[in-house]
């Protein structure tokens, strides 16, 4: 049996149209394929290069170009050359239209954007739970934020939040008698953001929290060694340069959009699908 190459033809990767054709494959097992993936394919000159190509040999093209024009070219193009060719995404988006009452976008590389967001967000919750709490700090050159101060100051929750964003984020606990890691003390310090507490409001905080698990109140949720530890959390944020925020009264979205805004961080974050 002769060769038979199969063109898979896309204007943004065409990862997602290979994997179609290599499931399609497996109902074939030991049949002589050869796949040519061909991306980033968007103007008509390109769709006649790779028909052409195509036509040289045995071969059949799977295409998954969203721009209508684009797809009319390569069907004219295959006929011409005598090369099959199908169109595995114009009838999904044209029953789809007809449904919703709306014409697609036709913006190459949307669903591949949408996968690569998706990933990023697994990948950068992933980060923040392995490096909450001071965990792995010898790993905090990987992280894009790093969020410092001591206990109840909302680092958790906002690191949570920032890796749902699809930001790779740490917290480390600034804990009286321990010394900051040197990996900490050796980032860039713009990478880096202090949270801080009035000290009334994290007495609260933390009485509440001490009551919640049954542990007494008196050395870690008093009002003079909350003070304490904010004066040693401020006093370390000072010598090292990192910017502090406020987090009184705040919620989490605040305090995370504060941290971007003042870490210029021009990357669109991820946002949710829905």
């Amino acid at each position: 049996m002769a060769m038979l190459r199969v063109y898979v033809v896309s204007d943004a990767t065409g990862e997602t149209a290979e994997r179609v054709v290599r499931s399609a494959l497996t109902q074939f097992e030991g049949a002589p394929v050869s796949i040519v993936r061909c991306g980033g394919v968007r103007t008509p000159e390109q769709v006649r290069a790779v028909v052409a190509e195509a036509a040289l040999r045995d071969s059949v093209i799977l295409h998954t170009l969203v721009s209508d024009h684009l797809r009319t070219v390569i069907l004219q193009e295959a006929r011409i050359h005598g090369v099959d060719a199908m169109d595995l995404l114009g009838p999904v988006l044209d029953r789809l239209a007809t449904h919703l009452g709306v014409s697609p976008q036709e913006k190459p590389g949307l669903f591949s954007q949408l996968v690569e967001a998706t990933s990023r967000r697994i990948e950068a919750v992933e980060f923040a739970f392995r490096h909450d709490d001071g965990q792995r700090a010898d790993e905090l050159e990987a992280a894009e934020i790093v969020l410092v101060g001591v206990s109840r100051t909302m680092k958790t929750p906002t690191t949570l939040y920032l890796a749902y964003h699809g930001w790779f984020a740490a917290n480390v606990p600034v804990v009286p008698g321990i010394a900051p890691d040197p990996t900490l003390l050796g980032l860039r310090r713009e990478l880096v953001f202090g949270l801080t507490m009035s000290a009334p409001r994290l007495v609260e905080l933390r009485q509440a929290r001490a009551a919640h698990l049954g542990i007494p109140a008196e050395s870690y949720a008093s009002l003079a060694a909350v003070r304490d530890e904010l004066r040693l959390s401020q006093a370390l944020c000072r010598e090292q340069g990192w910017r502090q925020i406020d987090a009184t009264g705040k919620s989490v979205e605040e305090v995370a959009r504060e941290i971007l805004v003042l870490g210029h961080h021009e990357r669109a974050p991820v946002h949710d699908g829905g």
